[in-house]
This record gives structure tokens, C-alpha cells and sequence, in this order.
């Protein structure tokens, strides 16, 4: 079967807009990382039951692909077909990194699915399933290569520019989401407005990195290092902050 590239992303600058119940609306620029992918296949196994194959931090339940599985199952041929077959995984992506590892396996997994299973899901279809699973996994469905995302992670609109060259690091620093949205909320909470808004969401994303500091162009940066100031050391000229992190990113076109 057909080997599929799960590709990582990176937020060019993340905003927050509102708060929803106990989520943060969120405006931001996902780009899709050409050069880093998870390797994703369907393997013939004798399992007779749902099974991944890869080195994951987590237990089975908590994975995001079998997190997909289980929404998907209720479809005519899916657990039939997870009785033959099992779900290998190649990481290559850093996971907890703010690179969207896991949302990417997910999305690509409902992809997979979609054609194996001729289930004839739409890609908006499919985005409804990729909302129960997680924020990023939205984005990951559409397979754009630069796109605006907005609300918690539901509304993506494909951005035309150029496909950027995209440089990352991983810092062996483990950032806690939950953690940097709490000291976010408690520390730093600011809302961008519908003006400056509309504005970055037109520009293109080597415009906005010439115009913004790390600081400026990622509202998660500041509660990020003070949870972790070593991440500091890692903030060079040209580089950016990747979601809540712990990935530094550079862009080397022009």
C-alpha cells in the first residue's frame, strides 16, 4: 500500500482573539513543513484488532490516530479492515514540540481511511471528524501548504504564496500547553482586534516575519519562557516560536 507523508506545521505568528468556554479563539498562519514528516502506512498483520506501530509517548488510547479510529469504526468496512491491517508509523517529527505532530498522523489517517475504506467523505466532512480530535487536526485534512486558521482551529482558508523553506529545532524541553495557556490567561492576556487581525491574515508570511519579533509575532513566546527560560537561549536572530512550543523555526527563502 501507498506510504503517506505526515507532514509537520508551523504557526508563522499565533494570536489570541477571544476565549470560548475554556478555549481560546485563535487567528494564525499554519505552513506546512516540507522537509519533516511522519511516515504513515497500512501493514498486513493478524492482530484482529485495532493496532499502531511506531514509538509513541503515549499509551494506545491517548494516540490521536486511534483517537480517529474510534470516530471512524461506525463506518460500513472500517473495523473489518483494522482486522487485517495495522497502522505503522515512522516519527520523525519531535512530538509535544508545537509542531503538530500527532494532529498531522490523525489527519493523515483519516485521509488513508477515507480511500481504503471508500468511505467518499468530503474534505469537509472529514473536518467535522478532525474537530473531535483535536485543534491543529483541521488544518492537517485540508493538506494546504499555507493557510489562515481561525475560532478553535474550525475555520481554515487556504493562503496563496509561495511554499517556504522551512528550518526547525527542538529544543529537549518539554512544554506543557495547558501550563502556558494558564500563565497566558493569568500574566500576559491580551486580545488582538479585528483590525489588526484582517491585516495579518492578508499579508503574506515573509512579510510578517520581516515585520515581528518573536515576541510580537506569538502571543504563547512570553508565558512559554517563563515556564521554561532556557527556551531563551534558543531565541537567534531570524528565528520564530513554533504554537506553544517547545520548536524554533527560521524561514530561509529570500
Amino acid at each position: 500500500m501507498t506510504n503517506y507523508k505526515s507532514y509537520a506545521k508551523v504557526n508563522i505568528f499565533l494570536k489570541i482573539a477571544n476565549k470560548r468556554d475554556t478555549y481560546h479563539e485563535l487567528v494564525s498562519r499554519f505552513v506546512r513543513v516540507h522537509n519533516l514528516y511522519d511516515n504513515m502506512s497500512f501493514v498486513k498483520t493478524n492482530k484482529k484488532a485495532m493496532d499502531i506501530i511506531g514509538d509513541f509517548g503515549c499509551k494506545l488510547e491517548s494516540n490521536t490516530v486511534y483517537k480517529a479510529y474510534i470516530l471512524l469504526k461506525k463506518y460500513k468496512g472500517v473495523e473489518e479492515f483494522f482486522n487485517t491491517y495495522s497502522v505503522k508509523i515512522d516519527k520523525n517529527i519531535p512530538e509535544f514540540a508545537g509542531l503538530g505532530g500527532g494532529s498531522s498522523n490523525a489527519a493523515t489517517f483519516l485521509i488513508m481511511v477515507n480511500k481504503y475504506c471508500e468511505l467518499n467523505l468530503s474534505k469537509d466532512e472529514l473536518c467535522k471528524i478532525a474537530m473531535k480530535i483535536g485543534a491543529d487536526v483541521p488544518f492537517f485534512v485540508y493538506e494546504y501548504d499555507s493557510a489562515n486558521v481561525r475560532g478553535i482551529g474550525e475555520i481554515v482558508e487556504k493562503f496563496d504564496e509561495e511554499v517556504l523553506d522551512i528550518e526547525t529545532i527542538t529544543p529537549k524541553i518539554e512544554c506543557n500547553t495547558g501550563e502556558i495557556f494558564k500563565v497566558f490567561r493569568e500574566k500576559f492576556y491580551k486580545q488582538i482586534s479585528k483590525e489588526d487581525a484582517k491585516r495579518l491574515l492578508s499579508m503574506n508570511s515573509l512579510d510578517i516575519l520581516k515585520e515581528f519579533n518573536i515576541y510580537e509575532a506569538n502571543d504563547l513566546y512570553e508565558p512559554a519562557i517563563t515556564t521554561k527560560p532556557e527556551l531563551k537561549e534558543y531565541a537567534k536572530k531570524n528565528w520564530y516560536f513554533s504554537g506553544s512550543g517547545s520548536s524554533f523555526f527560521k524561514v530561509n527563502n529570500g
